[in-house]
């Protein structure tokens, strides 16, 4: 399914709110709020000591988020498991697009 341009997801460079990704996702705002303040999600282009609403997410963060849902949900895993997870899939998207770059 193609996003339309207006939407923030499918902008690479666009930077989501606290508020946006929570709703681009569907996942109440204390459940990221939860995951930031743990270091599980990484809320770039602020200091540490921000607060929530000045935090921006990158569109990539997304995918990560979404990922960490879904395993938290579906496995009942601890969300510091869910995080290990989202990591071992980007090593394994990074590892393809490496492999699909050599000469055949």
């Amino acid at each position: 399914m193609r996003r339309a341009a207006s939407d923030p997801i499918a902008d690479d460079a666009a930077a989501l709110t606290l508020t946006e990704l929570a709703r681009a996702l569907a996942l109440a705002p204390d459940w990221v709020v939860e995951r930031v303040q743990a270091g599980l999600i990484e809320a770039g282009g602020v200091s540490a000591h921000a607060s929530p609403a000045e935090w921006r997410f990158e569109a990539v963060v997304v995918r990560r988020v979404r990922s960490m849902w879904h395993t938290e949900h579906c496995y009942d895993a601890a969300p510091e498991l869910a995080a290990l997870v989202a990591d071992l899939e980007d090593e394994i998207d990074a590892l393809r697009r490496r492999v699909a770059r050599l000469p055949r």
